[in-house]
């Protein structure tokens, strides 16, 4: 069966969905590789490397030659069209914002698996690609934020006198937090965070960090903030409110303020007004690793870099954007080693045939045969008519 590796079209997105390293796993599952010239370059992975480790490179992949199409980025309408009934597609597909592109691919008749429906399972773990792109995330929103603040990160005591280390504070601590906590800590920050998950401060005071506990739960009926899957639940907006109001005096006492919370098919929730931003320090920094999917913090731009008047000078509001494909050569290694598990589940004696019995294999699925089956987003695009 042909496996086809695409070069990415969209801007500013540097991965790729294969290395040499998984196209060799793929050749021995019995399956052709065709890669697109210079699908790698930008992830440091070139033509000659893939060709090396056995794929076929090709001008441009064509798609009615193609039995499985591997990706990044969500499938434009225009290419899913393209593609012959019963080609499988393995990639991130974002349904809950890119519903023309799910529609494209069930009128195709495309069997496509969305890495964002990978059930949070332990058996699933190596195919988690929101996982492992949300740890490259992590670590490079705080180097991006040491790099913006017009100070040091550590305490350094010199003959000149003694330079207190930067106060990190980061909201949100699910795979994107813990990264920006361990990060921050080992270059000397002094950092403390927090979850609406109790059960996170484990997990916190593992990396190093001071969990913030606030006593939301305190005089409410609301369900526990522990979702599905691990997945923090939206908060209502009273609770949502009072976490706002607990959460201002430490934002204003941060030095650099990291917010990651995201709830996947949702936008992301508001955590910081911009009241709270005006709080802080002149020439303190925030960066809003969810600005893409709304921002956590209020007023965020995504992919732009805002001054937040406050006495004395400004506050630097980062809305960052293609956090993963900043860092495309560790962040592809990964991603690829999570396309090439899921589709090694699904391949026997060189055949790609999706078992439905599986719990992953069903679970990632979001549309075949024709429909949607992922039930969210199935309602979405009815809405939608």
């Amino acid at each position: 069966m042909q496996v086809g590796v695409r070069r990415e079209q969209r801007a500013g997105e540097r991965r790729v969905a294969a290395t040499p390293e998984t196209v060799q796993q793929l050749r021995s599952l019995g399956l052709d590789v065709a890669v697109e010239s210079g699908a790698g370059d930008e992830a440091g992975y070139g033509d000659a490397a893939f060709a090396e480790a056995g794929a076929s490179i090709v001008t441009e992949l064509t798609a009615e030659s193609l039995d499985v199409l591997l990706h990044v980025r969500p499938l434009e309408p225009e290419t899913a069209g393209r593609l012959r009934p019963g080609t499988i597609t393995i990639g991130f597909a974002s349904p809950g914002s890119e519903l023309p592109g799910v529609g494209a691919l069930a009128t195709a008749g495309v069997t496509s698996f969305a890495l964002e429906l990978v059930p949070r399972i332990s058996r699933a773990q190596s195919m988690d690609a929101l996982s492992s792109q949300s740890l490259v995330s992590g670590y490079r929103a705080v180097l991006e934020a040491a790099l913006r603040y017009p100070r040091f990160f550590p305490l350094y005591m010199t003959a000149a006198g003694t330079i207190p280390p930067a106060r990190v504070l980061i909201l949100g601590a699910g795979v994107a937090g813990l990264q920006a906590i361990g990060t921050a800590k080992r270059l000397g920050a002094r950092v403390s965070a927090n979850d609406i998950r109790a059960a996170s401060a484990d997990e916190v005071a593992s990396m190093g960090g001071t969990f913030i506990h606030l006593d939301l739960d305190a005089r409410t009926a609301e369900p526990s903030a522990e979702g599905s899957g691990g997945y923090a639940r939206e908060l209502g907006e009273d609770r949502a409110t009072r976490q706002r109001a607990m959460l201002a005096p430490h934002v204003a006492a941060a030095d650099v303020l990291i917010t990651t919370a995201a709830i996947p098919g949702r936008a992301a929730p508001l955590l910081v007004t911009t009241d709270m931003v005006a709080g802080m320090r002149a020439g303190s920094v925030v960066v809003d690793l969810a600005a893409e999917s709304g921002g956590n913090v209020e007023g965020v731009i995504a992919g732009r870099d805002l001054q937040v008047p406050v006495d004395g000078g400004s506050v630097t509001l980062v809305g960052l954007q293609d956090a993963a494909s900043a860092m495309p050569s560790d962040a592809s290694r990964l991603f690829a080693k999570n396309v090439a598990n899921l589709l090694a589940l699904m391949t026997t004696d060189g055949k790609v045939v999706p078992d439905f019995d599986d719990e992953v294999v069903a679970g990632a699925c979001l549309t075949h045969g024709g429909s949607v089956r992922h039930a969210a987003t199935a309602e979405a695009l009815e809405a939608l008519k």
